[in-house]
């Protein structure tokens, strides 16, 4: 008679000290990839069920307490779909992947070049002029193969994006420039799933939460690009606004209040100033 999930997760929890304090169940990512690889499910629904059987998946650890248990579940059994895979895109991929978003569907038709090197995570000199929706699926097997990713190696558009966002609790828009913004943010609307954006342009940049139906920075910002193409786009303040935008959906995704809902955080790195208004 086969084992049952619950079972395995069970017979392969290890019971150590927490970084909290006191003493629970763990499990390994090899126990986890095990358990998986038997019973025919991707590795975040193993993680979820153990959660919800009080055993704690050690890459999550450190997630502890600042996201709960019943947080980590949601995140698991969450779906993001994410606009861009460049310099917003990699960063928000990267800790989206080691938070333990259980979903994730990522667009960018786009090659990476050198100049992308200065502040792009999933770029290296090893993959100049190769997709960069290619190296988000290779980034994510290698940090994170529990992870559920799914890669679209083109642009995306008015007609295409209905699909991209079918089924997905939440759009990120890691657009590079001003073009499309507006198109992906009524296609969140018609999907009835909120938007998190975020741009910079030199070390200047905004962040902000759009749900459906309401204005977004995207109604404002108009189309120009100019901006970020003269001022450039600064690793830290790339890694900064990318941070913010992640913060957000966390929040989104485990239900917790998101500060920036139908707001826009203007930040100013050089100067360090930060201006929130109501859209």
């Amino acid at each position: 008679m086969s084992s049952s999930i619950k079972d395995d997760i069970q017979d392969q929890a290890i019971r150590i000290s927490l970084p909290k304090g006191g003493e629970g169940d763990t499990i390994s990512i090899d126990a986890i990839a095990s358990i998986a690889k038997m019973h025919g499910q991707p590795g975040y629904v193993i993680e979820a069920e153990a959660l919800k059987d009080s055993v704690f998946p050690t890459r999550y650890l450190r997630n502890m307490d600042g996201i709960t248990s019943d947080e980590q579940i949601r995140l698991l059994e969450s779906s993001v779909a994410q606009v861009g895979l460049g310099g917003l895109g990699g960063n928000l991929l990267e800790m989206f992947i080691r938070t333990g978003i259980g979903r994730i569907r990522a667009a960018d038709g786009d090659n990476f070049e050198e100049s992308n090197l200065n502040r792009q995570a999933l770029s290296s000199p090893d993959n100049i002029d190769r997709p960069k929706s290619d190296a988000g699926l290779v980034r994510t097997n290698q940090i994170n193969p529990s992870i559920a990713i799914e890669t679209w190696n083109e642009y995306l558009n008015p007609q295409s994006l209905p699909d991209f966002l079918a089924n997905c609790d939440i759009a990120i828009d890691a657009l590079g420039g001003l073009k499309t913004r507006l198109a992906l943010q009524q296609a969140a609307t018609e999907a009835h799933i909120p938007l998190v954006t975020g741009a910079l342009a030199g070390w200047t940049g905004y962040v902000g939460v759009v749900m459906p139906g309401q204005l977004g920075p995207a109604d404002i910002m108009g189309h120009d690009n100019a901006a970020e193409e003269t001022l450039g786009c600064p690793s830290p303040a790339v890694t900064f606004i990318a941070s913010l935008m992640a913060t957000e959906t966390l929040k989104i995704l485990t239900k917790s209040p998101a500060s920036l809902t139908n707001k826009m955080l203007l930040v100013d790195l050089k100067h360090l100033t930060f201006e929130t208004i109501s859209i």
